[in-house]
């Protein structure tokens, strides 16, 4: 529900599971909340600002290597912190030159410790080494474009576990998808993937997350259709589950999503502040 204590939200925006919790971006609060599997609430983290361990509408969030990445939407930065809360660095800051960002919207980290990050509005994937140091990036600094490695405000990436990155280009309304190569290897949504909206299967209106399950499924929030969309890594149409309401299993904008070590799925419900989940025999 709407609200600022525990357990309540403004704007629930992104959402990562890891180890028996879920971590929930709680955007307009200012905080990422953290709750058991069941959802009952454990700890905050952070506080509304721009300091050190203070966040400014933390946007998607990745957990990694014991430690939780957040994308700062009005800080232009990527805060680190500990599973504690205990803040550990901050990445880049605002800019449109190699490793900065114009509101960063989601992080993936490798096994290696580079980063990959959806920069919004400077319409560009960057690829990052752990400390930050540019490597490279998908796209052209600041141009809207519907090609293949064009985006049209990106708004989050994921990888695979064969090392595919897949990003969801959030207002062109589709998947792309790379190999670990950096090449092109599929988009989907809409015919030809060339931002077209619509409701139907494997379309979108509004692509605000993606995620990769253990076996490499592509599950990505549907936002303007109040759904997930489940892939394979192939780009094959796999499902899709909710709908537009404020019912058991409905969503008033899905903006967010996580998939669970036993399959089960998150999705942060925008508009009726709250987190839904799936077990995995409903979809």
């Amino acid at each position: 529900e709407k609200g600022t204590g525990p357990g309540q939200f403004r704007d629930p925006t992104g959402i990562a599971v890891f180890d028996g919790e879920v971590f929930v971006s709680d955007a307009r609060g200012g905080r990422v909340q953290v709750f058991d599997l069941d959802g009952n609430f454990r700890r905050q983290i952070g506080k509304p600002g721009k300091g050190v361990g203070e966040l400014a509408r933390p946007m998607n969030l990745t957990v990694a290597g014991g430690e939780l990445y957040v994308a700062e939407y009005w800080n232009d930065r990527i805060q680190v912190f500990g599973l504690d809360g205990t803040p550990k660095r901050i990445i880049g800051g605002p800019g449109s030159g190699p490793g900065q960002f114009k509101a960063p919207g989601g992080i993936a980290v490798a096994a290696n410790g580079d980063l990959t990050v959806a920069d919004f509005y400077n319409q560009r994937i960057q690829k990052l080494r752990a400390d930050g140091t540019f490597i490279r990036q998908w796209g052209t600094t600041g141009k809207v474009g519907i090609g293949a490695g064009q985006f049209n405000y990106p708004t989050d990436v994921a990888l695979g576990p064969d090392g595919a990155l897949y990003v969801a280009d959030g207002y062109n309304d589709r998947i792309q998808a790379f190999g670990s190569g950096g090449a092109l290897a599929w988009k989907r949504g809409g015919p030809l993937a060339m931002n077209i909206w619509g409701p139907f299967r494997g379309w979108f209106a509004t692509v605000t997350a993606v995620s990769v399950d253990r076996d490499g499924n592509v599950f990505a929030a549907d936002f303007y259709n109040n759904r997930v969309q489940k892939f394979s890594n192939t780009g094959a149409f796999l499902t899709a589950f909710g709908e537009k309401g404020s019912g058991p299993g409905q969503m008033a904008y899905a903006v967010g999503v996580a998939v669970a070590a036993d399959g089960s799925v998150f999705a942060t419900d925008f508009g009726n502040n709250r987190i839904t989940k799936w077990a995995p025999s409903t979809f």
